[in-house]
């Protein structure tokens, strides 16, 4: 009988391959945007690490920018394994210290849930990551996985906002796979997943679920379209099922551009979606 850790073959990656196309994908789309240089903030999480690595061997190190974006209460080890990504791979880098932003306004507003905070800084983060992309002159690099985007696990227009996202298209179970085969330090890879929004905040947390459990019914639900009924055959219970399901539906409105109301023959990502539609 097949098991819900049937997809483990499936989810699998050839490792090698990914990597050429997903550097083919950043050097070929920075190029057709007219652009050189990618901007990335470095987290000391394997996504921004892989995206990192990624961006680095698709653009050049001195094309690529890695930027850490420590808050007063992020954990010190985070910024250690920014950094030891930046050293490994060349790049130029900058620290910016997001508390002034942020305390100050969450401050003035008097803002202590530490959802609404976490947010902040998040958003804060891709304020100065787009200010140090015009300054550069390049597109900033997304670092969101296939399982968070899915779930809605993210931030929008925080840490789900980019130019470009190689790893959209990756469950967290292959990010770590390809991560082994890039080379990232093995204590990043290793280590439990975390936005490090707040102490001792873990992502799987604040999911509910761990990846690997995640990722398996996500794939039968999501890449073989699998019913209910086939799920439950699988061996998924029906609370869990309904609960992903019903993540996957809610977080809809943050994967797609804001729905714009069609007055005319031709409305922007309705009818005038695609490059052919301006003639290039």
């Amino acid at each position: 009988m097949e098991t819900q850790n049937s997809p483990q073959k499936a989810l699998a990656i050839n490792a090698d391959l990914v990597k050429d196309l997903l550097v083919r994908f950043l050097r070929d789309e920075t190029r057709n945007a007219g652009f050189q240089k990618g901007v990335i903030g470095i987290s000391g999480g394997v996504d921004s690490a892989v995206s990192a690595f990624l961006a680095a061997e698709a653009l050049g190190a001195k094309n690529t920018t890695g930027v850490v974006m420590p808050h007063a209460s992020s954990n010190s080890q985070s910024v250690k394994d920014a950094q030891a990504v930046v050293d490994q791979l060349g790049i130029r880098s900058e620290v910016v210290d997001i508390s002034p932003m942020v305390d100050s306004y969450c401050d003035r507003y008097k803002i202590t849930d530490r959802v609404r905070r976490g947010n902040v800084m998040a958003r804060t983060r891709m304020i100065v990551l787009y200010d140090i992309s015009a300054r550069e002159k390049g597109l900033v690099i997304g670092t969101s996985n296939k399982t968070e985007l899915l779930v809605g696990y993210g931030t929008l227009f925080g840490d789900t906002a980019s130019a470009l996202n190689p790893l959209g298209d990756l469950y967290k179970t292959q990010v770590w796979q390809l991560a082994r085969k890039l080379g990232v330090p093995d204590a990043i890879v290793g280590k439990k997943p975390s936005a490090d929004l707040w102490e001792g905040q873990t992502d799987e947390q604040e999911i509910g679920f761990p990846y690997a459990r995640l990722d398996a019914l996500l794939y039968h639900l999501i890449d073989e379209r699998r019913s209910e009924e086939e799920l439950k055959d699988l061996g998924f219970e029906r609370a869990f099922i309904a609960r992903v399901k019903e993540l996957v539906r809610k977080s809809q409105f943050k994967r797609l551009p804001p729905v714009i109301a069609k007055l005319s023959s031709r409305t922007i990502n309705v009818d005038f979606r695609y490059i052919r539609d301006w003639g290039i």
